[in-house]
């Protein structure tokens, strides 16, 4: 847990912990408004209304798995770090305004999925902003790695330099989803939810010290 400390230019990172997961709870939150209550008449035609919305369910499914992920990720990074500096705290809401508008793309492509030009625009569009998110984050570890000085003293910095080129892999997949939207919006909406389950089950772990190392 972190400290009450503020040294060196740094403060505790509970308020930005905080803060993030209210940003995160919002954004998901606002997903399942998109998901409108069809207007029918009858029980057959509530049964097709509701049938006729599988692409905003299958779009709200996938988005929340994404940002489910990224809480999950973000909360795991934020248990090793103890304080924050300026630079950090502004990485972060960098990193956060990506998610806040995820809800967006979300419903750009529920809208038109069954579009065949237009649900291509809106899967690259959602494609997009998992590029950026993939950027602010890297941006995000890179930062927090490159001295370890936010770091507490369980984490082995050195160990954690090394897990860039792991956390960077979204540089590589993500820009692949963006070409694949304009294949299949269905496959490149299908494949964003199954790199989030990917994430969820293989996480890069924050390297730690041996307990009785000093170095």
């Amino acid at each position: 847990m972190a400290t009450d400390r503020a040294t060196g230019g740094t403060t505790d990172s509970g308020r930005v912990e905080a803060f993030s997961d209210g940003v995160f709870a919002i954004a998901i939150t606002l997903l399942i408004l998109e998901v409108n209550v069809p207007e029918a008449h009858s029980g057959s035609e509530l049964w097709h209304a509701l049938g006729e919305q599988w692409p905003s369910y299958c779009a709200y499914v996938v988005s929340f798995l994404v940002i489910g992920v990224m809480w999950v990720n973000h909360h795991t990074v934020f248990t090793y770090i103890a304080r924050v500096d300026r630079t950090l705290v502004f990485l972060n809401l960098l990193l956060l305004l990506v998610v806040a508008a995820l809800p967006f793309p979300t419903a750009l492509i529920a809208e038109n999925l069954r579009q065949p030009d237009a649900s291509n625009v809106a899967a690259a569009v959602y494609g997009s902003v998992m590029v950026a998110h993939a950027v602010t984050f890297v941006l995000f570890w890179y930062y927090v790695t490159r001295t370890g000085h936010c770091f507490d003293e369980r984490v082995d910095v050195r160990a954690a330099r090394a897990t860039r080129a792991r956390f960077s892999l979204g540089l590589v997949v993500y820009p692949v989803t963006v070409g694949l939207a304009f294949v299949s919006a269905a496959l490149a909406l299908a494949v964003h939810g199954a790199l989030a389950v990917y994430y969820a089950f293989n996480q890069t772990p924050v390297p730690t010290r041996d307990p009785g190392s000093r170095a």
